[in-house]
């Protein structure tokens, strides 16, 4: 896909007020990043002064928003990092790298860069990751794009995702490789947004407890979606309830895998 293609359709998959992207067919999209972690306010920080996010309410609810995604920061004490989860991290499109660099280099905050000289991870509180690849095409500074799984059965993993969320089942090459190119098994959703899968250990633990705590997906409607993943086999950590002064629904399901995933119902303020 070329930039200009890329770029034409992230703006009309996502909203310029930095929504959350269309539905997919199974009634599906991105919904939200879940942090656990021991200063929310330095995280605040990292998410909205080091990258471009906006704080916004859902009623009771503070999201960091940005194109497709939001994130979600819970005062806790992460048994430790993703590294070493299920779930590792996940990635954003930017528009300007080398001006972010610069912001990062000057506050002091990590970043370690990739083979490919257009991409990197910059490293937050609590061990949180982000990849960040540059698309200078992009209509507004940042994007996300990708949730990095590692997987003892991909394609299992791969099939599962498809299964229980409607994610087209695809492949997109390693946006931080120049030399070493390789293919990850991806899940796709609206928006150029995937599950990547890639193969991890045996010995990956799950995610709940951790800083990248859980993975969040937004519904059309929670009822309906119960009832199809009950079908499936699935059971609920947590069946769905309304949060309270909220228009939001949520419940909770883990993947066979570890992955704790909340799906909600009006994440969106």
């Amino acid at each position: 896909m070329t930039a200009a293609k890329f770029a034409a359709l992230i703006s009309l998959a996502i909203p310029a007020w930095a929504q959350l992207t269309s539905f997919n067919d199974a009634g599906v999209r991105m919904g939200h990043m879940h942090l656990a972690v021991t200063d929310v306010d330095a995280q605040k920080r990292f998410f909205t002064e080091m990258l471009p996010g906006n704080i916004v309410k859902n009623g009771p609810l503070e999201l960091i928003q940005f194109p497709g995604v939001y994130i979600m920061l819970r005062k806790a004490e992460p048994t430790g990092p993703p590294e070493g989860t299920i779930m590792n991290h996940f990635g954003f499109v930017v528009k300007d790298l080398e001006g972010l660099k610069t912001k990062w280099k000057a506050a002091g905050v990590e970043f370690k860069p990739a083979e490919n000289p257009k991409a990197g991870y910059v490293h937050g509180p609590d061990g949180i990751r982000v990849e960040v690849f540059e698309d200078p095409n992009l209509p507004f500074p940042a994007t996300m794009n990708h949730v990095h799984f590692y997987s003892p059965d991909v394609k299992a993993m791969q099939a599962w995702y498809v299964k229980t969320f409607g994610v087209e089942a695809s492949e997109r090459r390693c946006v931080s490789c120049v030399t070493n190119v390789r293919y990850m098994a991806t899940g796709n959703l609206p928006g150029d947004i995937n599950l990547s899968f890639a193969p991890g250990k045996p010995e990956l633990v799950g995610t709940k407890g951790r800083s990248f705590d859980h993975i969040g997906f937004d519904v059309k409607d929670l009822d309906a979606f119960a009832k199809k993943a009950e079908a499936l086999g699935i059971k609920f950590d947590v069946a769905p309830r309304q949060i309270p002064n909220s228009k939001t629904k949520i419940a909770f399901i883990t993947d066979p895998w570890g992955t704790y995933i909340e799906i909600t119902e009006n994440l969106a303020p």
